[in-house]
């Protein structure tokens, strides 16, 4: 998935607010799109801890809308459900406080996500309980921060980029939220912030793919701050 993603500045006072964030950082949407589709793969090693019946139930149930995301992630069978199987959305409203519905939250996130319906991917975010796990984790708290991010509310996106970048230290995600902090940053004209946090993924990251293109970031903000 890395070597097809690209990393393009999009300027341009045409754009509509609405996914203009977005826009501005592709590699980080085809990495929200791709970690969605791969929740389906780790669920598989769930499984074996849910011995509840109902929690056997939901997982039971899971499996055709976990289809669904890796078929076609927006069309809203996955959500809503087919008729037949249930989507996410009834799965975690029926199998609350079990291990399905916490990880359907966190898939129903990254599809709002995904379809623009920014609060909607909030509070389906919000209603996930962290795991421990290395990669969902710090998945949600970023797909939280892109969500607060495009309803412009950067207090909010700075807290949950922070905390994204901080759960897992590695050079993949770690470095991918630590350069959409720094943008925040610099949306809310904070450029020695913006410059702290490419900085970071300069010393701390130097083989990561934002590493390879973060100068022209950390050049920018610093000029800026300058100012």
């Amino acid at each position: 998935m890395a070597n097809n993603q690209k990393d393009t500045i999009i300027h341009s006072k045409k754009q509509g607010n609405t996914g203009k964030f977005m826009l501005e950082n592709k590699k980080s949407v085809a990495f929200i799109g791709g970690a969605i589709v791969a929740l389906a793969l780790l669920y598989i090693g769930y499984q074996q801890f849910y011995l509840a019946p109902r929690a056997e139930k939901a997982i039971n149930e899971m499996f055709k809308a976990e289809e669904y995301v890796a078929v076609d992630s927006l069309t809203d069978r996955a959500i809503k459900g087919d008729g037949s199987y249930p989507g996410f959305e009834k799965i975690a409203e029926e199998y609350s406080s079990t291990k399905s519905a916490n990880l359907a939250n966190a898939y129903l996130g990254g599809l709002y996500l995904q379809k623009g319906q920014f609060q909607k991917a909030i509070d389906a975010l919000g209603s996930y309980s962290s795991t421990g796990s290395p990669v969902i984790d710090p998945l949600v708290m970023g797909m939280l921060g892109d969500a607060y991010t495009e309803l412009k509310d950067y207090d909010h996106a700075i807290t949950y980029y922070k905390k994204a970048s901080s759960r897992s230290d590695n050079s993949f995600t770690a470095p991918l939220f630590l350069k959409k902090l720094g943008l925040v940053y610099e949306e809310q004209k904070d450029f020695k912030s913006a410059a702290n946090a490419y900085n970071k993924i300069k010393e701390n990251y130097p083989n990561s793919y934002e590493a390879s293109v973060i100068d022209e970031y950390i050049a920018r903000a610093e000029a800026r701050s300058d100012k």
